[in-house]
């Protein structure tokens, strides 16, 4: 995953967040799940405060998120202040990347990327409009992204257990949250992170009989060998 870097005089926009009780570990530490909740509010309020929501309805989800600790930097924790830096870091035909960077007193210590798609009420993919660009800038047409996922074979390890959906995991959408499958990494992997990526094949639904089936430095959300999410981390 490349982690570009803001190109100057496009778009960039600064949110922030506290962290709060619910957001952390017995240890006081931001949970990965909680920073991925973050992640989507702002790109949210990005997306509301360029006006296209008013001209448009598509929904945007999210396909991959990677993110990585700035090397030597702290890790966030209970009741700290955070600034979050996002902008378009490039596209495809019908598919945006965003970065965005997680910042303790004016300093980035989490570099995030993610890849987005627009669809329609129905779901369905639709190609990047005009009116995006001009949001966002030429810099955000200029870099090209590929869309292409890759699907680590799941491993035959013993360590499976019941992953059961419920409804405070599902969105506006009816499928279970990036966030709420982040909770998958917050499970096994140990905080602070050094690296880490979570790949959405395919929906997660309530009803759904999911297994979280754990690797070493990886794990997996499947329906029977239906990989629905993959994720990999390091410590």
């Amino acid at each position: 995953m490349e982690f570009a870097a803001w190109a100057d005089g496009s778009r960039r926009f600064v949110g922030a967040a506290t962290v709060r009780l619910g957001d952390v570990d017995p240890a006081g530490r931001l949970r990965v799940d909680a920073l991925a909740r973050y992640l989507q509010d702002v790109a949210t309020d990005d997306w509301n405060d360029t006006g296209l929501v008013a001209e448009s309805d598509d929904v945007w989800l999210v396909r991959r998120t990677a993110l990585r600790r700035v090397a030597g930097a702290r890790w966030p924790g209970y009741l700290e202040g955070l600034e979050l830096a996002t902008w378009c870091a490039g596209t495809g035909p019908a598919w945006a990347e965003r970065r965005t960077d997680v910042l303790f007193e004016g300093v980035a210590v989490i570099e995030t990327v993610a890849l987005w798609v627009p669809t329609d009420l129905e779901g369905r993919p639709v190609r990047m409009r005009e009116s995006f660009f001009a949001a966002y800038g030429e810099a955000s047409r200029a870099r090209r992204v590929s869309s292409r996922v890759v699907v680590p074979p799941m491993s035959e390890t013993p360590i499976r257990r019941p992953w059961p959906t419920r409804r405070s995991d599902l969105d506006v959408v009816g499928h279970v949250n990036n966030a709420a499958a982040w909770e998958a990494v917050t499970e096994v992997a140990p905080v602070p992170l050094a690296a880490a990526t979570v790949i959405h094949h395919g929906p997660l639904e309530l009803g759904d009989d999911v297994t979280l089936v754990e690797g070493e430095g990886v794990a997996w959300l499947a329906v029977g060998d239906d990989v629905r999410v993959s994720a990999t981390y390091a410590a």
